[in-house]
């Protein structure tokens, strides 16, 4: 068989959220309940599954949440609309984080930058938490070309990825959150903007 008629596999996401997703965030691993452990696809949450998860795996999981939902309520609403679905960053994470519509999903596989862009007319996001797990992924054959701004974000423009701190009160403050969210507005206009 000629090498130049076989195409790489196309990754598929494994996670929590939205099908339609035009903002993912990468994290290595998944709440330890049987029915999360066996996914095998992108699998939309629905209303009171977060704070199952949150209840069921500890406190963890639902600082993942939290932090996920309050780095969406910080994004410029010029460029992203979750701020104004909810009232609060909370009842943004109740009512729509992962669940069907949202846009927004949470993978537990390997990103394909490439492919992942669901939505022609919406630029996929790409958010890795950790720069331990982006350096494994990069060691398995993520092709990224990132900047590292300092020891914790890195950006990659053409790909739209991000790398983070983990989604953890204190490894993510409320201060890093920020500059996030601010990096994520510039990534959108293809810059780097760096509030440090």
């Amino acid at each position: 068989m000629s090498n130049e008629h076989m195409t790489m596999p196309v990754i598929k996401p494994i996670g929590l959220g939205d099908g339609q997703f035009s903002f993912a965030v990468y994290i290595a691993n998944q709440p330890n309940l049987p029915e999360y452990q066996s996914l095998s696809r992108l699998t939309a949450l629905t209303k009171g599954e977060i704070a199952n998860i949150g209840q069921a795996c500890g406190n963890g999981w639902r600082k993942v949440f939290n932090v996920y939902a309050k780095l969406l309520y910080a994004l410029d609403k010029k460029y992203f609309s979750f701020s104004e679905q909810a009232s609060t960053w909370q009842e943004y994470r109740d009512l729509y984080l992962l669940q069907q519509g949202s846009g927004t999903a949470l993978i537990f596989n390997p990103p394909n930058v490439t492919l992942f862009s669901n939505n022609l007319d919406i630029r996929t996001l790409h958010i890795i938490c950790g720069r331990t797990y982006a350096k494994q992924l990069i060691s398995d054959g993520l092709d990224v070309q990132l900047i590292w701004l300092d020891d914790e974000f890195a950006v990659d423009v053409a790909h739209n990825v991000v790398v983070c701190p983990y989604f953890d009160y204190r490894q993510l403050s409320n201060h890093k959150i920020q500059r996030l969210s601010v990096m994520l507005s510039a990534l959108l206009l293809g810059e780097i903007v760096d509030l440090n």
